[in-house]
């Protein structure tokens, strides 16, 4: 799986011109999933992303998480994270899970972010759906979580 974390003041996705999912300051996660992931890697890399310090303490350090904030997050399902442009200029995207897994997957995602959270902290997209994402960083500070960087890839589960 793949974990695009944009640190934000807000963020907010539209379908068909109707906001679905929004947050105030927290994280926009973007998130990809690969063909071989499964819930046991959706739940580490939540765990992974609830416990980033990722966010400022009042000396303007890097030292606090989610739960430390009060901070909320925006979910929203993006198979292009496993784009592949090796060759030529048109990416492929056979290294994404197929549509089955990856919302199960998402939405696995989801439900523990509002486990952890509370729903009311918790905004998605629309899986599959055309979406139009709005955001402002807060930084900016982008980090990219792969669990297969992180050597848990699901051969090392």
């Amino acid at each position: 799986m793949r974990a695009l974390i944009q640190r934000v003041e807000c963020a907010q996705v539209e379908v068909e011109g109707s906001v679905v999912g929004s947050c105030g300051a927290g994280y926009l996660i973007l998130l990809g999933v690969a063909p071989s992931d499964d819930e046991t890697l959706a739940e580490r890399l939540w765990r992974k992303v609830a416990a980033l310090r990722i966010c400022a303490d009042d000396a303007g350090k890097t030292n606090r998480s989610l739960a430390d904030t009060a901070g909320s997050v925006l979910v929203v399902s993006q198979f292009t994270l496993y784009a592949d442009a090796r060759r030529g200029n048109r990416p492929s995207f056979t290294g994404a899970a197929g549509p089955d897994l990856a919302e199960r997957l998402y939405e696995r995602f989801c439900e523990l972010a509002e486990e952890d959270l509370g729903a009311g902290r918790v905004g998605r997209g629309v899986f599959g759906a055309d979406m139009r994402v709005s955001l402002v960083n807060d930084g900016p500070f982008t980090v990219l979580l792969d669990t297969d960087e992180l050597g848990w890839g699901s051969t090392n589960n």
